[in-house]
């Protein structure tokens, strides 16, 4: 592989990552300080990036950048956008960091978004960190932006592909199914009437195991049946929230 990198095309990754009470983000911690007042301190952060290499495909490198984090990349991902105005980096902080580097100022990314459950990865740098989506700390350049852009498209998606079940494990609750939509739609969901209509989706799958130890009561386990789901492309929504 040729190792050499495109000094002006990036790929960033935007990762969700579920709990059991917020969506979050995996950011990397950004730090540069030159201890005199001719150049800025740099201590924020951004969405998990690398430029990519000259023998790379799109996909590779965010495959690679993931692995990077986690160990592994069998997990769901969308490329969703490309970031190429020639504005995009201007603060100061964001043009020294990209100078400090060998980079070039004129970058054009494409963005991923990767999808899994918290706990299925550990994290392998220590520069990393999970933020709830709602408190996302100060974010160089314009990371804001496409954090919010995949956000977007990701609660659209949800709602019309199976994307859900890739931020739970393999077996759930309808209980932990409620609380996914709820936390990446932002909503509340009647409980009474999402079991029913989740019990009437053949996809979902009735297994014959609890879980225990959450509750006072074992609650009972399903699947998401992939083969079935795409015997039944086209039916509309996953679940008519």
């Amino acid at each position: 592989m040729d190792f050499r990198k495109i000094d002006n095309v990036s790929v960033d990754c935007v990762i969700f990552g579920l709990a059991s009470d917020s969506l979050n983000i995996l950011l990397s911690k950004r730090t540069l300080n030159m201890f005199t007042d001719a150049y800025p301190v740099i201590d924020d952060w951004v969405v998990t990036g690398h430029h990519i290499f000259k023998s790379e495909t799109l996909d590779e490198c965010a495959d690679r950048i993931f692995r990077e984090i986690s160990g592994f990349s069998e997990v769901y991902k969308k490329q969703f956008r490309a970031y190429g105005n020639p504005s995009r980096i201007q603060s100061d902080k964001d043009l020294f960091w990209v100078r400090s580097r060998g980079g070039n100022p004129r970058t054009m990314t494409v963005a991923y978004y990767f999808l899994l459950p918290m706990d299925k990865i550990k994290i392998k740098l220590e520069t990393s960190r999970w933020f709830p989506i709602k408190s996302l700390p100060g974010l160089g350049f314009d990371h804001r932006q496409l954090i919010d852009d995949a956000y977007a498209d990701l609660q659209q998606k949800i709602m019309t592909e199976p994307i859900i079940f890739d931020l739970l494990p393999d077996k759930f609750t309808l209980n932990e199914l409620q609380v996914a939509f709820e936390l990446v739609l932002d909503i509340k969901i009647d409980n009474r009437n999402f079991r029913k209509k989740a019990l009437s989706k053949s996809y979902i799958v009735p297994l014959e195991e609890k879980r225990l130890g959450v509750s006072k009561k074992p609650a009972k386990l399903y699947m998401f049946s992939k083969d079935v789901y795409e015997r039944l492309s086209g039916e509309g929504y996953i679940i008519n929230i």
